[in-house]
């Protein structure tokens, strides 16, 4: 017997497909600067629904599907080091990047 929750999706945020479910804390890439805390986030690309065993697969997307998530937070990652050098021509470079995320609690799947 599966722990899983019975209803599902999966979605696209961001450019990547995520599967979630009702009550789980999703981390994407930056939605918007204007969100608060609390706000409500809308995804309609939804590409597959299951409620009850009943699974629509979307041709790509489900019509007429969302789910509705509320806005955490944007934070960024951690930093990552990117270094350019080239041989023999005293040639080296070395910066650093922090891709920012946005955390969104899943409400419900429609």
């Amino acid at each position: 017997m599966s722990t899983q929750s019975s209803v599902f999706a999966v979605i696209i945020a961001g450019g990547k497909q995520y599967k979630v479910a009702p009550g789980m804390k999703l981390k994407i890439e930056k939605i918007n600067d204007e969100l608060k805390a609390g706000d409500a986030v809308t995804f309609s690309e939804v590409t597959l629904v299951s409620k009850d065993g009943n699974v629509t697969v979307g041709a790509p997307t489900v019509a007429g599907a969302s789910v509705i998530g509320e806005f955490i937070e944007t934070t960024k990652d951690a930093k990552i080091r990117v270094a350019k050098f080239r041989a023999k021509s005293n040639y080296h470079k070395v910066y650093g990047h922090r891709q920012p995320h946005s955390y969104v609690l899943i409400k419900d799947i429609k």
